[in-house]
């Protein structure tokens, strides 16, 4: 049966792709017929965030935050989530330290396992489950090969989906160079607290081989311990990517990547052992493995300045477990940290997943509309197993079966208006999934069948050369996902209404702003509670606020950025209506400086995040094993000093030391996933050599 209903699916999806290369086809014969000229520069952009420029972002219809090459590696970020603290917005929550579990959230919605996040990789989606498990629990990102973070936090949301609520991610890795290059880096990290070592060894080499074929290949291997006991971590990321330009019209473009984790976990701790040691651990039996196998292929037909064609497909298999402690005898929560397991599970998901996504975009006069399509198919296995500690005997607890399909269609046009200040671009997508789930033990059967046609509406208006106006209004989905649908409780299909009003200025030629309203409404939230071990629907949730940044070069050498994000959270429903969202903090103040002399360069980053809930009841006193209570406000202060060697003509050395979380700030958050109960603390101070060698 499940055979006979994709075939639907993947017919609208053919339909539509050969409607775009026929309107593509025939675009490209009016212009040989007028004698056109080969293009050189594509006026139109199939991409609808385009490249991550400071000119794409200044007239950007949303508010977006683009971490460049150097902010980002020059700025002694311990890792990805570190290097993104400095976004308007953003909450981040560091569990390991290392950067293979990130947990983070977008304008008070819940960071963990970065859940309320769409996330790509070059455009592409990298969720283990795009449709059914947009949770983060294989991160197959590291800091070393990506060259720029695109943060976009709203006006989005028709172009890319689902599980845009909170905005979209776009983690760009390193660009093949024009010329053959290789980089060659290490960094060692060393944790104060517990004297661990972790390192960081990446290599790259790309460049054109012939004059229309560019290859490049990446490798990034980490290893050591994080700063806590139990904590042991291995990743190998490998990456090969390749670009040919069959003529001036059609590129093909492709990449390959392997991935492979395994890791130690220390959990959560109880209050008592956190005052103790909060390098401790007592998850003993806590850890994680995965791999991901991902292949991406793209082909751009660009036959006129005024046509873009653009067909991606991409697939992975993805196989993750966590293993876990459990006290099944006690009688208190099976995940206390003080309590001592007498049950060990692992869960197993095993992912298969491919897509494939045309996109076509044509400008006529006033007019550039674009055209998408989307299908995804999703086939998971979803277990669960469970060892006795006392006899050794074995048991299967779960064995679940999962598919999906998905199909999505969006459309929207760009009416260029006032000789191009004013552009009002009306937009709509459409989501179908279907999510068939078995279970293997129970010989029983769901389906879940969602359907959601989400409007949106962005308008930018250059009011001067030196003032940019925005609006935006989007509606978002996140389909009921698998681990909601099978457990007790009460759950939906996740909708929302994203809204933002910004400006951004240039004040003088060294100094610009920017400052943003939004408005994120919730239909049905879902949250997971950790007493009751089950998601709950808050109902109607609403985040708002205002979000501002201000850069200033202060002289050619000096360089000051500052950031406020004000939120402000509220459960509208339901028993804890007018309460705050758990992990939702009100206030956000970021300032950076960087100062360069002559081959010099020395950064410095302050983020303090105000005091927040852990729990939809807003409990104020912390519980007896740290399940609930307030989280404290905390500042966290990173260095770095670098200075680059120029060895040959070709050939530079750059030396840093970095400090990070220099004030030794003993921030925690509450426990989640495996190690739900307790306080699971970030990472205490540490310093980083580094040695990058280009050439």
């Amino acid at each position: 049966m499940l055979r006979s209903l994709r075939k639907t699916p993947i017919a609208a999806a053919i339909g539509l792709t050969s409607a775009m290369i026929a309107v593509a086809a025939q675009a490209q014969d009016a212009d040989r017929s007028q004698d056109a000229v080969p293009l050189e520069t594509l006026l139109v952009q199939g991409d609808w965030l385009g490249n991550p420029t400071e000119e794409e972002v200044t007239t950007y219809s949303g508010a977006r935050t683009v971490i460049g090459p150097e902010r980002l590696h020059d700025s002694g970020a311990l890792n990805i989530e570190d290097a993104m603290r400095s976004v308007p917005g953003v909450q981040v929550l560091d569990e390991t330290g290392t950067g293979v579990l990130p947990n983070i959230g977008l304008r008070g919605l819940n960071p963990l396992r970065s859940e309320r996040l769409k996330m790509m990789v070059d455009g592409y989606p990298i969720a283990i489950g795009p449709y059914s498990n947009v949770g983060v629990s294989l991160f197959p990102v590291t800091l070393q090969g990506i060259d720029t973070i695109d943060v976009v936090r709203g006006g989005a949301a028709v172009h890319y989906g689902p599980n845009n609520v909170g905005g979209v991610v776009n983690f760009l890795t390193r660009p093949i160079p024009g010329e053959v290059e290789q980089t060659l880096s290490e960094r060692v990290t060393i944790a104060e607290d517990s004297g661990h070592v972790f390192h960081d060894t990446y290599y790259r080499v790309g460049g054109f081989v012939t004059d229309d074929l560019a290859l490049q290949f990446q490798a990034n291997l980490q290893g050591g311990e994080g700063f806590r006991e139990h904590s042991d971590t291995d990743v190998q990321n490998f990456q090969l990517d390749a670009e040919y330009f069959i003529d001036d019209r059609n590129t093909l473009d492709a990449s390959l990547q392997y991935y492979e984790v395994d890791a130690e976990l220390p959990g959560a701790l109880s209050p008592a052992a956190y005052a103790r040691d909060r390098s401790d651990s007592q998850r003993p039996h806590d850890a994680y493995e995965a791999d991901m196998l991902r292949g991406t292929l793209a082909w751009t037909f660009a036959p006129s300045n005024d046509v873009e064609f653009t067909w991606r497909n991409f697939a992975h298999r993805a196989d993750r477990t966590f293993f876990f402690g459990q006290d099944l005898v006690s009688g208190g929560h099976w995940a206390d940290p003080a309590a001592t397991s007498s049950h060990v599970a692992d869960s197993p998901r095993l992912f298969r997943v491919w897509g494939t996504e045309p996109r076509l975009t044509v400008r006529q006069g006033l007019h550039t509309v674009t055209l998408g399509a989307r299908y995804v198919s999703e086939e998971v296995d979803f277990d669960v197993n469970r060892e006795n500690l006392g006899d050794g005997s074995h048991g299967e607890v779960r064995r679940w079966d999962l598919e999906t399909d998905a199909v999505a269609l969006y459309a929207s046009d760009t009416l260029s208006l006032m000789d191009g200040r004013l552009e009002v671009t009306p937009g709509v997508r459409y989501e179908d999934v279907r999510m068939d789930f078995y279970d293997a033990l129970s010989d029983t059967s769901a389906t879940n069948d969602t359907d959601e046609l989400l409007p949106g509406l962005t308008v930018g208006f250059a009011a001067t050369d030196e003032v940019f106006l925005f609006a935006n209004a989007q509606k978002s989905l996140v389909p009921v996902q698998i681990a909601q649908a099978t457990r007790d409780g009460d759950v939906a299909n996740e909708t929302a209404w994203n809204y933002e009003l910004g400006a951004r200025v240039e004040v003088t030629p060294t100094l610009s702003a920017s400052a943003t309203l939004f408005r994120i409404d919730y239909e049905d939230q879902i949250q997971f509670d950790k007493a009751g071990d089950r998601y709950v629907n808050l109902g109607e949730t609403r985040h708002e606020g205002i979000e501002l940044e201000a850069d200033w070069r202060a002289t050619e050498r000096l360089s000051l950025g500052l950031g406020y994000t004000h939120l402000s959270s509220e459960q509208r429903s339901g028993d804890h209506a007018g309460n705050d969202l758990p992990n939702a903090p009100r206030h956000h103040i970021h300032a950076d400086a960087r100062y360069a002399m002559d081959q010099w360069l020395a950064s410095l980053s302050v983020n303090r995040v105000s005091d927040s809930f852990s729990d939809a009841a807003n409990t104020t006193d912390e519980s007896a094993n740290g399940d609930a209570g307030e989280l404290p406000a905390y500042t966290l202060v990173n260095a770095r000093i670098g200075r680059d060697f120029r060895l040959s003509a070709d050939t530079t050395l750059n030396l840093g030391l970095s400090a990070t979380n220099l004030l030794d700030d003993d921030a925690y958050f509450r426990g989640s996933d495996v190690s739900p109960v307790g306080r699971i603390p970030m990472p205490g101070r540490a310093y980083m050599l580094e040695g990058r060698l280009e050439f």
